[in-house]
């Protein structure tokens, strides 16, 4: 998932990169999101494989 929101990122920078606004805004939106759940999922994560060792 982090894979993706860096994938997302970079086209993001491109399209900003060209004066593709409504894109770059688009893609830095699907990039904040899936990096935010790549958080959410990475703690969760942390929180119940502690309990399980």
């Amino acid at each position: 998932m982090l894979h993706y929101a860096i994938v997302f990122l970079v086209i993001a920078l491109i399209a900003a990169l060209f004066g593709f606004g409504g894109i770059a805004a688009g893609a830095a939106g699907i990039a904040k999101i899936l990096f935010l759940v790549f958080i959410v999922l990475a703690v969760a994560t942390f929180f119940f494989g502690r309990g399980r060792g």
